[in-house]
């Protein structure tokens, strides 16, 4: 039977919503490997709104579901909707909608706080020992939630390779062991059935974080039984 995946989206563009190109990568994977993608994201309004051609917030609101839905081509759920019992696996893209709508990690670093559906969401896979797959940013939200677990965001050591570096000590502050993997590698915590890949973390071609993608999609779906 095709494994069902929940993939919660936070707005739609790089700087105020989730990536792009991450948020394709996962659906793509998921749909080569045989899975069913349900797409899910927060009826909120964005922490606010960015010109993507300046990388300036700009005037104006805009809704996370309906930015999400951009993405999702219409087919996309509140995330007060999702029933944990119905799904075999979780995923959440990058991008800084993820530490602006889902988190306040933008703003407080790893003194945030998680909002209170995406805490629910995640504790309630975990719980259940359901596999979850975060990219780029998001295993921040891990972080913050499951006290000792095992990420990776890329590499430890800031350079132009690796300009987020800063992230991993961060998690590290959390209480959190942070592992170095490459751009197109995955972690897999087995004890947590926790997956995580850099992404967009790492300075890199887009094809390569196609690929990590992958790698997390196929280690999330040989963890779902």
């Amino acid at each position: 039977m095709a494994k069902k995946v929940a993939v919660i989206l936070a707005g739609c563009g790089v700087y105020d919503g989730s990536e792009i190109h991450e948020s394709s990568a996962v659906f793509v994977h998921l749909s080569r490997a045989g899975a069913q993608t349900v797409f899910f994201a927060p009826d909120i309004e964005q922490m606010h709104v960015v010109s993507h051609t300046k990388g300036q917030p700009t005037e104006g609101k805009r809704n996370v579901l309906e930015e999400s839905a951009r993405i999702a081509r219409g087919n996309i759920k509140d995330v007060n909707d999702l029933d944990v019992g119905e799904y075999d696996a979780l995923i959440i893209p990058g991008g800084f909608g993820v530490a602006k709508n889902l988190s306040t990690w933008a703003v407080k670093g790893k003194d945030c706080t998680v909002t209170k559906e995406i805490e629910a969401i995640i504790r309630a896979f975990h719980s259940a020992k359901k596999p979850i797959g975060l990219c780029c940013i998001s295993p921040v939200l891990a972080a913050k939630l499951l006290p000792g677990c095992e990420l990776t965001v890329g590499c430890d050591t800031e350079c132009e390779k690796w300009p987020y570096a800063g992230t991993a000590s961060a998690i590290k502050e959390l209480g959190c062991k942070h592992v170095n993997k490459e751009v197109h590698e995955a972690h897999v915590d087995m004890k947590n059935k926790l997956v995580t890949t850099s992404a967009f973390m790492c300075n890199s071609p887009v094809h390569e974080i196609y690929d990590g993608i992958g790698e997390l999609v196929k280690c999330v779906l040989n963890l779902a039984v």
